[in-house]
C-alpha cells in the first residue's frame, strides 16, 4: 500500500468512522425519546377529560360526550375516539376508522402497534365507597409521523456526513500530495540515473528531511556522472589496443587457414596414397603366401623348411602391418562406416578364442573365456569391429604371455531399456607394463619397448585401431597393469538391445553328477557355473557319490609317459563316460584310450563344444531348455596428518583407524554426515575417508556440504570408501566432488598410496609402514585370495584372510567377525521384510551393508555371496534373486555356528 493510500486512509476513514458512530447514537436516542412523550402527552390528555367523559356518560349527556370527545380528538395524531358502555355498546365514534369492539378493560391499557398506538380506559363512577365502571373510552393514535421524522433525521445525518467526507478528502489530498511530492521526484530522479541519466538535479526543499535526500540523490547523480567519464576513457583506450590485437590475429588466422587447408589436403592425400597402397600391396602378398603353404607341402629337408617357416612369419607380419595401416587410414581419412546386426556375443567371443587357440596351445596358456549369464541376447551391433578389437587384444596377451593365462570377462555394465552396455577385459599374466608405457600405449606406431617389434613382432598400430574403433562405437578403453605380473585391457561397448532377452541355457540335463577334475582355478569355476546352470550336480574328485561322467582336464605334461599311465589307469577304474578336456592339440597328444566312452576336447573349447559333448554322453538326449614401533622422538604438531573418517558402521571405523594408526596421524572418526558437519566448522583435516551410503547425509550430500563451508574444505581431499560401485556411479561421484573411490575391503599398502598421491609432504608418512607381511599376505596383496571362487567351495570362516584384511592384527580380525555375526540376525529380518514387500531400495541399503561390513572379515563364502548379490541388485533389480538371497540366509546359517568357537579364543 503507497503512502499517498495511507494518509488518505488516516485522514478521511478516522474521522468518517466518528461521525457515523455519533449519527447512530443520535437516531437511536432521539426515536427513544420522541415516542417516550408522544405516548406521555397522550395519557395525560385522556386522563384530563376522563371524568367528563364520566360524567357524560352517566347523565346520558349526548352532546356534552361528543364535545368533550371532540376537544380529545383534537390532539394531534388522534386519528379515532371511541366511548362504549358497560354492555360494550358504542356510545360515541368520532374519527376515520371504527374500532373493534373488544371486551371491557379492568384498568388502562395501552396496545403499541407498528403503525398505531390504541389506549383504553374504562369510565368509572364513586357511590357511596362503591366504584361503578359505567363504559370505556378507547382511543387509536396513528405514530406513521414519528418514523418519517426519523427518517428525515437519518437524511440530514447522511448528508452532513457526504459534506464532511468531501470536506476530508480535500484536505487529505492536499496534505498528501503536499508530503509525497517530494518523493515522487526523489524517486523519478533515481529512475533517470538507472537509466543513465546523470545531468538531472534536484533543487532544495523547504523541509530540511528533503533537503538531505535531495542532496544525497545530487551526490550519486555527480558519482556516476564521473565514473561514466572514466569508463568512457577506458573504452577508448580498450579499443583502440582490440584493434590492433585483431589486425594482428586475423593476419594470423588467415594464416593459420591456409596451413590447415594444406594439411588437410596433404593428410587427405597420405591416407588415400595408404589405402591404395595397402590394397596394391596385399594382392601379390596373398599371392606369396599362397606359393609358401603349397610349397610346404612338398618334401624339403630341414633346412628348407626353416627357411620356408621365416618366409612365411615374414609374410605374416607384413599382412598384418598392411592390414592394420589400412584400417588406420580409413580411421584417420574418416571412412570407415560401423553397421549393425545381430550379435550373440557368447558366439562371437567363442569365434575369436578358436581362432588364437593354436597359439595358447603351441605355448601351453589357459585361454578362458567368461561371459556372464545377465548379458542378454541378442544384441545389435557392429560384429566385425567387435571381432577386431577382440582379436587383437587377445593377440597380444598372447603374444607378451609366456606362461600362465589369458582370460577373457564379459560383463553386463549397465541395461536401461533397450540400450545395454557390456564391460569386457582381457587380462593376462604376461611381462606387464610400466606406468609410463601405459601413458604412451595407445599412441600409433607406439610400443612399449622399441625391441619388442623385433621379438614380438607387430606394428604398434593394433590398440590405435582398437582405441579408435571402441571410441566410434561410443565406449572407452582403459589399461591396468603392474610391471613383471600381468595387463588387464578393459572397454565399455554400448549396444541395442531391441530384441534382446535374458538368455537361456544351452541345454538341461536331469541332474547327473559330474565329478570334475581340473587344476586351472578360473576354468574350474566357469566349468562348475556352466554345469550348475545346466542342471547338473558337479562334484570334487574325492566326492563319495557315484558319477555318471568324468571329467578331466588334462595339461601338457600329463601326457608324459608316466602321468599318462596313471591316467589310463583311472579311466579304466571309472565305470562312466570320461569327457578329457586338454589344453593341447591334436597332434601333439597320445591316444588315451576310454573304456567306457567318452571325447577329447581341446582348450580353448566353446560353449556349444562342451554342451553338444554333454548332451552325447549322457543320455537320455537333450530336453528344451527354460529360460531361467615407537619413535625416538615425539613428531610435532605440524607434521602429523590430520584425517577424518566417516562411516555410520562402527566396526569399520575401529577397522580403518586400526590401520592409520601412527605417530605421525591424528585420526578423527564420525557416524553420519551430520557430525562430520559439526566437527568442520571447527576444525580441519588433511584428508576425509567418506562412507557413501549413511542414514540422513549420504556421502555425496555430506561432500558438497562440507565443500561449501569454507575454501580450505573446499580444496580438501574427500575420498570415497564403499563396498560395491558400478563405473556410472563412479564417475558420478568423481563429478559430484569426490576425489577418488576405493573399495572394501582396504589394506594398508593402498591407504598408504593413498595418503602419498593426495598429500604432497610425503616426507610425513615416515612412520606410516606396511608391516611384513607373510607370503600368503603378499599373494593377496597382489590378487584376491579368493578371487573366482565359486561360494560353494568357499570356507565359511577363514581367519588368516580375516587378520591380513585386518592388517595382520588377529585380535582385530576375531572382533570384526564377532560383530559381523550379532548383526546377521537384524539384517536377515530387514531384508526378508524388504524383498516380501519389493522394496528395492531398502534391500539394497541393507545388502550394501552387509557387504561392507563382511569386507573386512575373514568370512569368504558370506562375502561373496553378498557382492554378487549387491551387483544383481544393481544391474537387473528384483528379478532372479530369489536363489542369491537363499543362498545368503544359509551361508548366514553357518557363520552363525562359528560364533561359540569365536569366544573359546
Amino acid at each position: 500500500m503507497s503512502l499517498n493510500t495511507r494518509l488518505l486512509f488516516a485522514l478521511l476513514g478516522l474521522p468518517l468512522l466518528v461521525y457515523a458512530i455519533m449519527a447512530v447514537l443520535l437516531v437511536v436516542q432521539n426515536g427513544a425519546q420522541t415516542h417516550t412523550m408522544k405516548k406521555e402527552r397522550l395519557e395525560n390528555a385522556v386522563e384530563l377529560i376522563t371524568p367528563s367523559l364520566s360524567e357524560a356518560v352517566a347523565d346520558a349527556d349526548v352532546e356534552l360526550l361528543e364535545n368533550v370527545a371532540r376537544q380529545l380528538l383534537s390532539l394531534n395524531g388522534l386519528r379515532t375516539v371511541a366511548v362504549f358502555n358497560e354492555q360494550g355498546s358504542r356510545l360515541l365514534l368520532l374519527g376515520k376508522s371504527a374500532l373493534a369492539s373488544l371486551s371491557p378493560p379492568a384498568d388502562q391499557q395501552l396496545i403499541m402497534e407498528d403503525d398505531r398506538w390504541r389506549l383504553r380506559i374504562p369510565l368509572t363512577t364513586v357511590n357511596a365507597d362503591d366504584l361503578n365502571i359505567l363504559g370505556w373510552l378507547d382511543v387509536e393514535m396513528d405514530i406513521r409521523a414519528l418514523t418519517l421524522e426519523r427518517y428525515k433525521l437519518i437524511a440530514s445525518l447522511s448528508l452532513g456526513g457526504m459534506l464532511l467526507g468531501l470536506l476530508l478528502f480535500l484536505i487529505a489530498f492536499a496534505i498528501s500530495r503536499y508530503v509525497t511530492r517530494p518523493i515522487e521526484e526523489a524517486s523519478h530522479a533515481l529512475y533517470r540515473l538507472s537509466r543513465g541519466d546523470y545531468q538531472l538535479r534536484l533543487a532544495s526543499s523547504g523541509a530540511a528531511e528533503l533537503n538531505h535526500l535531495y542532496n544525497h540523490v545530487n551526490t550519486l547523480a555527480e558519482h556516476f556522472q564521473q565514473s561514466q567519464r572514466d569508463m568512457q576513457t577506458q573504452i577508448e583506450q580498450a579499443t583502440s589496443e582490440l584493434q590492433a590485437s585483431m589486425k594482428t590475429i586475423e593476419e594470423q588466422n588467415i594464416k593459420l587457414d591456409l596451413a590447415h587447408r594444406s594439411a588437410l589436403r596433404a593428410n587427405a592425400v597420405k591416407s588415400e596414397f595408404l589405402a591404395n597402397m595397402s590394397h596394391e600391396i596385399r594382392t601379390p602378398l596373398n599371392g606369396i603366401i599362397g606359393f609358401c603353404r603349397l610349397l610346404g607341402r612338398s618334401s624339403l629337408d630341414t633346412r628348407q623348411q626353416e627357411w620356408l617357416q621365416h618366409v612365411h612369419r615374414a609374410c605374416d607380419n607384413l599382412l598384418m602391418l598392411v592390414n592394420d595401416v589400412l584400417d588406420f587410414s580409413k580411421l584417420e581419412a574418416n571412412r570407415l562406416t560401423l553397421e549393425e546386426a545381430d550379435i550373440d556375443i557368447v558366439t562371437l567371443v567363442d569365434e575369436v578364442m578358436g581362432l588364437h587357440a593354436p597359439e595358447a596351445q603351441r605355448k601351453q596358456l589357459h585361454l578362458v573365456a567368461m561371459v556372464y549369464d545377465d548379458v542378454p541376447t541378442p544384441l545389435c551391433g557392429d560384429p566385425l569391429r567387435i571381432h577386431q578389437v577382440l582379436n587383437n587384444l587377445i593377440s597380444n596377451a598372447l603374444k607378451f604371455t609366456h606362461q600362465g593365462e589369458v582370460i577373457v570377462r564379459v560383463m553386463l555394465d549397465n541395461h536401461e531399456g533397450q540400450h545395454v552396455v557390456l564391460s569386457i577385459s582381457v587380462s593376462d599374466t604376461g611381462i606387464g607394463l610400466s606406468d609410463t608405457h601405459q601413458q604412451a600405449l595407445f599412441n600409433a606406431f607406439t610400443q612399449a619397448e622399441p625391441s619388442h617389434s623385433r621379438q614380438f613382432g607387430g606394428t604398434g598400430l593394433g590398440l590405435t585401431i582398437c582405441r579408435q574403433l571402441i571410441e566410434r562405437m561410443g565406449g572407452e578403453i582403459s589399461v591396468e597393469s603392474e610391471l613383471g605380473t600381468g595387463t588387464t585391457f578393459s572397454f565399455t561397448l554400448p549396444m541395442l538391445a531391441h530384441k534382446a532377452i535374458e538368455r537361456p541355457p544351452e541345454i538341461s540335463l536331469d541332474n547327473p553328477h559330474i565329478r570334475l577334475y581340473e587344476e586351472h582355478l578360473p576354468t574350474r569355476h566357469m566349468l562348475e557355473h556352466l554345469l550348475q546352470r545346466w542342471q547338473a550336480i558337479p562334484m570334487p574328485v574325492d566326492a563319495l557319490e557315484q558319477e555318471q561322467l568324468l571329467i578331466l582336464g588334462l595339461e601338457h605334461n600329463d601326457f608324459s609317459p608316466e602321468r599318462q599311465t596313471h591316467w589310463q589307469n583311472v579311466i579304466n577304474q571309472t565305470p562312466c563316460p570320461v569327457l578329457i578336456l586338454a589344453n593341447s592339440n591334436s597332434f601333439d597328444l597320445p591316444p588315451l584310450r576310454l573304456t567306457y566312452g567318452g571325447e577329447t576336447l581341446y582348450k580353448p573349447f566353446s560353449r556349444d563344444q562342451l554342451a553338444t559333448s554333454l548332451d552325447q554322453l549322457l543320455l537320455p538326449a537333450l530336453v528344451p531348455s527354460k529360460p531361467a614401533d615407537h619413535p625416538n622422538l615425539p613428531p610435532t604438531e605440524s607434521s602429523v596428518l590430520k584425517l577424518l573418517i566417516v562411516d555410520d558402521n562402527a566396526p569399520n571405523r575401529e577397522l580403518l583407524k586400526s590401520m592409520l594408526e601412527s605417530p605421525t596421524i591424528h585420526i578423527t572418526a564420525v557416524e553420519s554426515g551430520h557430525h562430520a558437519l559439526e566437527f568442520a566448522r571447527n576444525h580441519n583435516v588433511d584428508m576425509v575417508l567418506m562412507d557413501i551410503r549413511m542414514p540422513g547425509l549420504d556421502g555425496v550430500q555430506t561432500t558438497h556440504a562440507l565443500r561449501r563451508l569454507s575454501s580450505t574444505w573446499a580444496r580438501c581431499p574427500i575420498v570415497a570408501v564403499t563396498a560395491h560401485v558400478l563405473s556410472s556411479e563412479r564417475e558420478k561421484w568423481l563429478a559430484e566432488g569426490l576425489d577418488d573411490v576405493l573399495i572394501k575391503p582396504i589394506d594398508e599398502t593402498q591407504l598408504h598410496q593413498l595418503l602419498s598421491r593426495f598429500l604432497s609432504h610425503t616426507h610425513r608418512l615416515a612412520d606410516f609402514r606396511t608391516p611384513p607381511s607373510s607370503p600368503m599376505g603378499a599373494k593377496m596383496a597382489i590378487k584376491p585370495r579368493y578371487a573366482n571362487t565359486k561360494p560353494a567351495t568357499l570356507p565359511v570362516v577363514d581367519l588368516e584372510l580375516g587378520a591380513h584384511l585386518a592388517g595382520g592384527k588377529d585380535y582385530l580380525a576375531r572382533e570384526q567377525l564377532k560383530r559381523l555375526i550379532d548383526g546377521l540376525d537384524e539384517s536377515e529380518k530387514q531384508m526378508r521384510s524388504a524383498y516380501s514387500q519389493q522394496n528395492l531400495a531398502t534391500l539394497l541399503d541393507w545388502v550394501h551393508g552387509l557387504n561392507g561390513a563382511s569386507r573386512y572379515c575373514g568370512a569368504p563364502e558370506l562375502a561373496l555371496l553378498v557382492e554378487t548379490l549387491e551387483t544383481r541388485l544393481r544391474t537387473s533389480g528384483l528379478d532372479h534373486v530369489h536363489g542369491l538371497l537363499e543362498d545368503l540366509y544359509r551361508a548366514m546359517a553357518k557363520l552363525r555356528t562359528y560364533r561359540p568357537l569365536l569366544l573359546r579364543h
